[in-house]
């Protein structure tokens, strides 16, 4: 899907409507065609698109018209994106802007009453960049009357400067940390993360005291979670896990600027002691994250997905598998086009694997509805969560004995990651995928002594003992057992707990 299609997908039927609207006001003649396009766009008519312009030498007026209505799409979005936001911080932009307007037509008492609101908003916001245009705005006509003392306002922006630099250093930092987890990701570069973290912070000379607010414990909670499933390791975090913990639990309670991040901790708390199988603590902090989007909803569309795909992983692995199932197949019986496709391909993904490790054929039928390229999954959903997708993919093929298709993903799966697996040292995975290889060539070989014991080795060898690693090693285990991989996995994972 080119830009422009993914712009206009972006538009629900009423906000399709405003912007036609919008788009007859701007246009000054009659036989504009940007209407007429946007209407072949969303419609998916590729032969109403070669009649537009007809004649193949007009390739270049379709395509400045393309370019423009792009324009135009991008001009309204931000236009309702500034209507429609009703953050404080869009209050308080709002207010800065009006402010401006008026000290320029000389309505200088009301002005300073916009200006004082707009201040008190973004210093409790911490919205350093907007108190720094608003306090420069204040210097520049401090000489009207009624304006605050000139040394009063310098000193306020002085330090506001020193906020603004403690602020960029965090996130050069942050951005840093990003860059290296890409090079352990992509490249197999061997880190201690928490060295690493402690070298950068005093590289850009961070203190612990910076640390404290909730976007920076929210940035290094995510870096220490992505790191340790890179790692498929959750123990290597877990220091810092309840560091975080600790700074959650002095500060009860919804704070209503900082609830995208209480909410972001929450969610990744809870995915650590799901993957570390403290099943119980991970389901407290889903709970608490509900009693947040339910006291204030602005975020709910945006959470619930991802608190309802833990939910349904905290009953999958306790053993409620139907009721996990049932939650996550109602999570997407409403509208998706709320929804980010990221969140709703992590729950078809889940559903399909539900129902795999327990042999229900349906899950052949959900496979089907993961319809994205591996380039897609790659770049949204991230290199560990597509190879985790093909290797499902190969094992629901040939445990429906489907196994040419099988053979035939695990080649085409070999010509594209075993470079990439080499690369990153997962000798876990090459390992695996040879044991799988074995099986479809030659599937007596599961009653092989030697066989069976390579592959309770990928059992005792597995790390930190993680949900996945676990359910793929019980899927090849089911080969020979009498039981399901499901129940293989639920029986490896209460042996873990004790």
């Amino acid at each position: 899907m080119d830009a422009l299609s993914e712009l206009i997908a972006l538009l629900d039927n009423s906000e399709l409507k405003l912007f036609k609207h919008y788009l007859k006001q701007n246009n000054k003649r009659n036989d504009v065609k940007n209407i007429q396009l946007l209407e072949l766009i969303k419609t998916d008519d590729i032969n109403g698109l070669k009649k537009l312009y007809g004649d193949a030498k007009n390739n270049d007026a379709y395509h400045a018209l393309r370019k423009r209505l792009q324009d135009s799409l991008l001009s309204f979005l931000s236009q309702r994106a500034f209507e429609t936001d009703h953050s404080e911080t869009h209050d308080a932009l709002r207010l800065v802007v009006i402010g401006r307007a008026l000290l320029e037509k000389e309505l200088n008492k009301i002005a300073w009453k916009c200006l004082d609101k707009a201040e008190r908003i973004a210093e409790r916001l911490e919205q350093f960049n907007l108190l720094n245009e608003l306090l420069m705005l204040k210097i520049q006509y401090a000489h009207l009357p009624e304006a605050e003392p000139f040394e009063a306002l310098t000193l306020r922006f002085e330090q506001n400067q020193q906020n603004m630099q403690r602020e960029a250093r965090l996130n050069i930092a942050y951005a840093f940390l990003r860059h290296e987890l890409k090079e352990i990701h992509l490249k197999g570069k061997i880190v201690d993360l928490r060295r690493l973290m402690l070298a950068t912070l005093r590289k850009y000379q961070i203190s612990i005291k910076d640390l404290m607010s909730y976007r920076s414990v929210h940035q290094l909670l995510y870096l220490a979670n992505e790191y340790a499933a890179i790692q498929h390791n959750y123990q290597l975090i877990e220091q810092l896990v309840n560091r975080t913990d600790q700074v959650m639990q002095r500060r009860n309670g919804p704070e209503r600027p900082y609830l995208y991040y209480q909410l972001s901790i929450l969610y990744l708390l809870a995915n650590f002691h799901l993957r570390r199988r403290s099943f119980q603590k991970s389901s407290e902090y889903l709970d608490q994250m509900m009693d947040l989007m339910n006291t204030d909803g602005r975020y709910y569309t945006q959470f619930i997905l991802g608190h309802r795909l833990l939910s349904g992983l905290n009953l999958f692995f306790t053993g409620f598998a139907n009721e996990a199932t049932h939650l996550m197949q109602a999570a997407l019986s409403g509208s998706k086009r709320r929804y980010r496709p990221e969140d709703i391909e992590d729950i078809r993904i889940s559903i399909t694997m539900f129902m795999a490790l327990r042999n229900d054929r349906q899950c052949l039928k959900q496979l089907t509805l993961l319809t994205h390229t591996d380039a897609w999954y790659e770049k949204k959903m991230g290199m560990l969560w597509t190879i985790r997708k093909n290797l499902m993919e190969i094992l629901i093929h040939a445990q429906f004995s489907n196994i040419e298709l099988a053979m035939s993903r695990l080649n085409t799966f070999k010509r594209r990651y075993r470079k990439y697996l080499l690369s990153t040292s997962e000798e876990r995975v090459i390992q695996y995928l040879k044991l799988v290889e074995r099986y479809l060539t030659k599937p007596d070989v599961i009653h092989d002594p030697a066989y069976k014991k390579a592959v309770n080795a990928l059992l005792t060898n597995a790390g930190d003992h993680d949900l996945f690693v676990i359910s793929f090693i019980a899927w090849l285990m089911a080969r020979w057992d009498k039981r399901t991989a499901y129940e293989i996995a639920l029986d490896v994972l209460k042996e873990k707990r004790h």
